[in-house]
């Protein structure tokens, strides 16, 4: 009966926290809609059934603090209360507390605190006040940042019919790639043994096949979920961030049906948290200063997802103020960054600001301008095998967008060999093959600069970045790959060709290996090493503009001499 009652609580938690959220977004909608009925018996019937449930399992206390939040509702819905601000914020944060309370009380601590049984009594004395008055919230009630973050620190993610571990769902990924290992072992056997015997056998594994192939489609769907709970998750955000800052905004949401695997979208919150934070700070202008513009003095913030080929994009949007460029260039100059500012292009003077320690933030504040928030953002999203770039216009709003893979279990990847050993490459980083000129491939170097149709290509050679010692080819190749507008060559010793690869991570003992983002088993058994593309570009990029820059240096010598 224990495990009984502990699954049930557990089911209540959740529920509870879906109720929580869907209260909240409610409460907001609520404040830019006061007179729709339908939202507020929306957010009655959601406190209501929090009491119910709690009641049910004798939390008095939250059924206690449920009712008291159930009795102002009552008045609001008879229009005995008007819905103000100073209101909305009260409602938010019983919200708040009820997140808080119920995971406690679960775990046997149900005890109210100082401060919750002052906001319990503010809420009782704010219903009996009926229509003479809305008392206005004190100081300590005013939005914050901790209290969104308390709200949505249980957060889990809402499902149409069934609540899954994620660690069965990551089991059954591993056993599907598990599975391609021994199918490809038993291929190979099978093509090597005498073909008339082996026939039917071969005809059978491949029926095997589509049926794998549909079971490993099957389990990647299952892993898919809607981004809009956590797009959701950011009203609250908005709201409070701009309140407590002496604007107003509001977001909408775009796309919250998209799908992408739970693996990428539980990383997506810290990227997406620091970008609404910069747009709120730098972006957004207060209301006075909006309307002096002709603006809405609310400002509005858009985050879209849609598919695009084998990729989601995400962006956000906002109306504000847009990127200064001259501030930009300004404040690099400052850091000392090599910056040519005449001959940069707009996307790449806004690309600057997702360099380490870099804010044109005139002061420090809980928002930004210590030059970390963009930077992580950058890290990120590389971290995910995506790209993130901006398109601004000043005066006017900005848009970061940001594209990433569906999963990062399994991709399609184009595998080469170096020196007898295999790695793998991003199949979409990947734009073409060639031959490594005769001229570059008598000299010895790790990298060297290359003419591809006119233009300079930078290329690495794999065999010297990681000090392979393995038999030489006696003709090198070159696979182009990009990432965002900058491209590279990676000099190999064979093409293999393309294959689904599935990611398996590294372990911590190799977490400051450079250039590498995970492993793959391939068909004999045998560990392939997955290219870090972006990584292996800035490292190549900066070695190029260094051979650059000596070659400059070595010139007027020459001249003189």
């Amino acid at each position: 009966m224990e495990i009984d009652r502990q699954a049930i609580m557990q089911t209540f938690l959740v529920e509870s926290q879906e109720h929580l959220r869907e209260m909240e977004e409610s409460l907001i909608a609520l404040e830019d809609r006061p007179d729709d009925e339908e939202i507020l018996k929306t957010i009655f019937r959601l406190a209501h059934t929090i009491k119910g449930s709690a009641s049910c399992f004798s939390f008095e206390t939250i059924t206690e603090f449920a009712h008291a939040l159930e009795d102002l509702l009552v008045q609001m819905r008879e229009r005995e209360v008007p819905v103000t601000p100073h209101l909305i914020t009260l409602l938010l944060r019983a919200a708040d507390v009820l997140t808080q309370m119920i995971p406690k009380a679960i775990e046997g601590r149900e005890a109210i605190t100082p401060s919750q049984s002052a906001l319990l009594d503010q809420l009782r004395r704010q219903a009996s006040l009926g229509a003479t008055r809305v008392e206005k919230p004190t100081s300590a009630s005013a939005p914050s940042v901790e209290t969104f973050q308390s709200s949505n620190a249980n957060g889990a993610v809402r499902t149409a019919t069934l609540r899954v571990d994620i660690e069965k769902l990551d089991r059954m990924l591993n056993l599907t790639g598990e599975m391609a290992v021994a199918r490809e072992r038993i291929r190979q056997i099978l093509e090597r043994a005498d073909r008339g015997v082996c026939t039917e056998a071969l005809a059978a594994h491949r029926e095997e096949d589509r049926l794998y192939i549909e079971l490993q489609e099957l389990v990647m769907k299952v892993r898919m979920v809607p981004v809009g709970p956590t797009f959701r998750q950011f009203i609250r955000t908005v709201r409070d961030l701009a309140a407590a800052h002496g604007k107003q905004a509001r977001l909408t949401i775009e796309g919250a049906d998209v799908e992408v695997d739970t693996s990428v979208i539980e990383l997506l919150k810290d990227p997406l948290t620091h970008m609404i934070r910069n747009a709120l700070d730098h972006g957004i202008e207060t209301p006075d200063v909006r309307r002096s513009l002709g603006k809405n003095p609310c400002g509005q913030l858009t985050l879209k997802a849609h598919h695009e080929g084998g990729s989601i994009v995400i962006q956000l949007s906002d109306d504000g103020g847009g990127f200064n460029r001259r501030r930009i260039l300004e404040r690099a100059a400052v850091l000392g960054m090599a910056i040519e500012a005449e001959s940069m292009s707009d996307a790449q003077v806004y690309h600057l600001v997702f360099e380490s320690g870099f804010s044109t933030a005139e002061r420090v504040t809980d928002l930004s301008g210590r030059g970390v928030g963009m930077d992580v953002v950058r890290r990120h999203i590389e971290a995910l095998r995506g790209m993130v770039e901006i398109n601004s216009r000043e005066g006017a709003g900005a848009t970061i967008r940001i594209r990433l893979p569906l999963t990062l279990a399994i991709i399609a990847g184009f595998s080469v060999g170096v020196a007898g050993e295999t790695f793998v490459i991003p199949l979409d980083s990947v734009l073409e093959c060639l031959e490594l000129p005769a001229e570059e491939r008598r000299h010895s170097e790790d990298c060297g600069i290359i003419n591809l149709r006119g233009e300079a290509l930078p290329y690495v050679r794999l065999r010297r970045l990681f000090e392979l010692f393995g038999p030489e080819a006696s003709r090198e190749k070159v696979v182009v790959v990009e990432h965002g507008r900058d491209r590279i060559g990676i000099a190999v010793d064979e093409l293999h060709g393309e294959n689904q690869t599935v990611i398996k991570p590294l372990s911590k003992l190799f977490k400051n290996l450079h250039g590498i983002s995970g492993s793959a088993i391939l068909g004999d058994g045998r560990v392939a090493l997955v290219l870090d593309v972006p990584a292996l570009l800035k490292k190549v990029l900066a070695q190029a503009a260094a051979l650059n820059n000596s070659a400059e240096l070595m010139s007027p010598s020459e001249e003189q001499k």
